[in-house]
């Protein structure tokens, strides 16, 4: 790791936040403790964090609040700390954006390998958010650019694109479902293939969450989420990617 990464942890709990604090700061990460998200926030103006890993049961402003905040206005990558016993607060905090959990009280080298995978998946979106446009028949041509609708799914950058370039924030569960519909065009896959091709860990937290992951996919694609031609709903069977948009 050339430069160290930025890694800020929120928890009310001072042992707890210091603890974990202690620990990546062993494993070569910079590290800013928060109390909430008054302080978090604070922390984010003051400069740019590689990731946040951030404890949901908090007294003054809840965890699933500040990942709704975080996620309206920044790209930052969230690891939620949760009770074991909530997994509709995990369900909620997924749909909201974050990229992953680890249950309380956690295990630090299964936290460390999460902050790392995280970390890895979201290095390349920020490398290509500077990219410049290609061409359209350039993209038709490159097979790590699919086309969904409206947009460019680039399988190397984890990114969603339009025509223009811009980027349009994907989480990494998002982009999991897209990626699976690009290896698997025209084929109608059910709720349970399609985790199973994500290899969504929480099956059971995931499997609520397929039909409101693709939901919102559909208003980032389709050219009318109304209506959806691209990614269709096949009764009693799932949903089909149809590349080229076609109605039933």
């Amino acid at each position: 790791m050339s430069q160290s990464q930025h890694i800020i942890i929120v928890d009310d709990e001072a042992p707890a936040r210091e603890m974990v604090g202690d620990y990546l700061k062993m494993h070569g990460f910079t590290v800013t403790l928060c109390d909430g998200g008054k302080s978090l926030r604070s922390a984010i103006e003051t400069g740019p964090a590689d990731l946040v890993v951030l404890d949901l049961n908090m007294p003054e402003e809840d965890g699933l609040s500040i990942i709704r905040d975080l996620k309206g206005r920044t790209n930052i990558p969230v690891i939620m700390l949760t009770a074991t016993a909530s997994p509709i607060d995990r369900v909620v905090g997924l749909e909201l954006g974050a990229d992953d959990y680890v249950a309380k009280p956690c295990e630090l080298r299964e936290l460390m390998a999460r902050i790392r995978s995280v970390l890895r998946r979201s290095a390349p979106a920020k490398a290509a958010a500077a990219a410049v446009p290609e061409p359209e028949a350039a993209k038709a041509k490159d097979p790590q650019l699919v086309r969904f609708g409206t947009k460019w799914l680039d399988l190397d950058a984890q990114a969603l694109r339009d025509d223009e370039g811009n980027e349009h924030p994907l989480t990494a569960s998002e982009f999991g479902l897209l990626k699976v519909f690009a290896a698997n065009p025209k084929r109608v896959l059910s709720r349970e293939r399609l985790l199973e091709l994500a290899n969504a860990r929480d099956a059971e937290a995931f499997d609520r969450a397929v039909d409101l992951r693709i939901m919102r996919i559909r208003r980032k694609i389709e050219p009318d989420p109304t209506k959806p031609a691209v990614i269709r709903t096949i009764r009693g069977g799932g949903y089909l990617f149809s590349p080229a948009g076609e109605k039933a």
